[in-house]
């Protein structure tokens, strides 16, 4: 089985640094990005399987990078799963176009249930 590849884009290091030690032991390779505007070129290099994105973000925001994503034919299956502390979470991610949400501050276990989900 191949490695499963995360990318992850929130400029909270501490989540970064948390999430990246989590799924790096459970087997995964991790990439970070702490800004979205150059989503698609760090989407083209890396290929991840799936992708966490925050939604508040420096340059673009998560909503306009994700829909910048999704509006290529050859990343718009790669799952987006939008992670976010704001109320209004499902409309965002809808917005968004992504393909699931997890709430912040979110249970470790559930984070990792959602990206399973995605790579079976």
């Amino acid at each position: 089985m191949s490695t499963k590849k995360i990318l992850i884009f929130d400029d909270d290091t501490t989540i970064l640094e948390v999430i990246t030690i989590i799924f790096e032991e459970n087997g995964y390779q991790v990439e970070i990005s702490e800004t979205s505007h150059d989503i698609v070129e760090k989407v083209s290099k890396f290929q991840p399987d799936v992708i966490l994105m925050d939604n508040w973000i420096p340059k673009i925001g998560g909503v306009e990078a994700t829909k910048l994503l999704k509006s290529h034919d050859e990343f718009k299956s790669i799952p987006v799963i939008y992670v976010t502390a704001n109320n209004d979470i499902v409309r965002l991610a809808e917005e968004a176009q992504a393909d699931d949400y997890v709430a912040k501050p979110f249970n470790l276990d559930d984070l990792e249930d959602k990206v399973a989900k995605y790579l079976k």
